[in-house]
């Protein structure tokens, strides 16, 4: 009786064992079901991004080949084009055979007349002033490539020298190179900004009424004018470690 009871109470211990084994695994069988799915559809979402990306790749090289073909095209018209240019005569040299083939037909009456010059002599006597004119006229060249040359002398801007912008407060090598890159290399330009100057120069710097706060446009006037002592009274700090 006693071994029964052992054997019942053996058993129902294995089962209960068992069970807590079996739910154990079971529990981790469904979360490993759970990371599958969830993997796989991870997957499926990697796939049809690549399925899109490949997609807009296509997309990407076909237009940049029909960019590329109507550059060829342009190319090829634009060279048309100056090659007609080129093949067309100007105007200029179209009338001058006009005009030369007029001279020798003024010059014809001329010569069918050395009848009356023998017979007449006294009248001869103007052709040595008619031979003197085209002494005359191989002066003007002459003077046209002096008035050429004289040209380009007058057209020679005058060149300033640029000033120290470092000088203002709040002015460093940084900023320095970004006011040059906009033009601006004087104590007067700056002096001279307007509200829209002052707006386009903290856009393009990227500063945010910088140049309000730092007095930037006071200090160049000052410079500008030449007022040196009263520069070094209103800004003391100028020039110095902590000037930018």
């Amino acid at each position: 009786m006693g071994t029964f009871f052992y054997v019942i109470l053996a058993f129902l211990v294995g089962v209960l064992v068992g069970w807590f084994i079996w739910g154990r695994l079971r529990g981790e069988l469904d979360s490993l079901r759970g990371d599958l799915d969830r993997t796989r559809g991870e997957r499926d979402k990697l796939r049809a991004d690549s399925d899109r990306l490949t997609g807009e790749l296509n997309a990407c090289g076909k237009t940049r080949s029909d960019l590329e073909r109507q550059l060829r095209e342009a190319q090829a018209s634009t060279g048309a084009g100056a090659a007609k240019a080129s093949t067309q005569p100007p105007a200029a040299l179209m009338s001058t055979p006009a005009v030369a083939k007029s001279a020798p037909a003024a010059a014809k009456p001329a010569a069918a007349k050395p009848a009356a010059a023998k017979a007449a002599p006294a009248k001869a006597a103007p052709k040595p002033a008619a031979a003197k004119a085209p002494a005359k006229t191989s002066t003007a060249p002459k003077a046209a490539p002096a008035a050429k040359k004289a040209a380009p002398a007058a057209a020679k801007p005058a060149s300033g020298k640029p000033d120290n912008l470092r000088r203002l407060i709040g002015i460093g090598p940084v900023n320095e190179k970004l006011l040059k890159a906009q033009g601006v290399t004087s104590f007067a330009q700056i002096a001279a900004w307007t509200a829209a100057d002052i707006k386009r120069i903290e856009d393009v710097m990227n500063f945010d009424g910088r140049i309000a706060r730092e007095r930037w446009i006071e200090q160049a006037r000052l410079l500008a004018a030449g007022n040196e002592a009263e520069f070094a009274k209103q800004f003391p700090t100028a020039g110095t470690a902590s000037n930018t």
